[in-house]
C-alpha cells in the first residue's frame, strides 16, 4: 500500500469531480477550453510513475521515477526510517500568455511520492542519481533480506503411498 498517495480529505476528491465536470460542460458546451492555469490547485498535479525491484547479483534495491520536463534541482528527495519522500513541481511553459491549446495532455502541478523501503535497505546508504528525465535511487541490500532457495526434498516412495 505504499504506492498509494494520500489526499487532503474526501471533500477534495468531490471538489476535483465538480471542476472536471464543469471543464466538460465548458468544453463541449459553451466551446471553452479549460486552460491547466485557470484551474484552482489541488493537493497532487500528478503522479510521476515509478519501478523498483531488487536486483540479487549486485545486492542493491533499485527504483526509478519517472520525471521528464522537470529539472533535477527542482525535486527534493528525503529519507526517514523506512520511508523515501520525493516531492517537486511540473511547471507550465509558455511562451505567450494568448494560448489557444489543441491537445492538453501532460500534467503539471506539484507531486509527492512516498516509498517504503524493503526490508534490508539501509536509508542511510541511498544515492540518487538524474538522467534524462529519470531519479534512479539505489541501495545496497543486506543478504539476509534476499530470497533464497529452499531445496525440497521428497522422502522415500513408501511413505507417499500412504498418505
Amino acid at each position: 500500500m505504499a504506492n498509494l498517495v494520500p489526499r487532503e480529505n474526501f471533500f477534495q476528491d468531490l471538489f476535483d469531480f465538480r471542476r472536471d465536470f464543469d471543464d466538460i460542460f465548458n468544453r463541449f458546451l459553451l466551446g471553452k477550453p479549460v486552460l491547466r492555469e485557470q484551474r484552482p490547485a489541488t493537493a497532487f498535479g500528478f503522479l510521476p510513475p515509478v519501478e523498483s525491484h531488487v536486483e540479487k547479483d549486485n545486492k542493491r534495491w533499485v527504483c526509478r521515477v519517472h520525471l521528464p520536463g522537470i529539472e533535477p534541482s527542482e525535486v527534493e528527495m528525503q529519507a526517514k526510517g523506512n520511508v523515501v519522500t520525493i516531492k517537486g513541481e511540473r511547471k507550465v511553459v509558455t511562451t505567450s500568455k494568448e494560448v489557444n491549446p489543441i491537445h492538453e495532455e501532460i500534467l503539471y502541478g506539484a507531486f509527492e511520492r512516498v516509498l517504503e523501503l524493503p526490508e534490508g535497505v539501509n536509508p542511510e546508504k541511498l544515492s540518487a542519481e538524474y538522467r534524462n528525465g529519470v531519479l534512479e535511487i539505489t541501495a545496497p541490500i543486506a543478504e539476509a533480506a534476499l530470497p533464497r532457495k529452499i531445496e525440497i526434498k521428497a522422502g522415500p516412495l513408501s511413505k507417499r503411498a500412504a498418505a
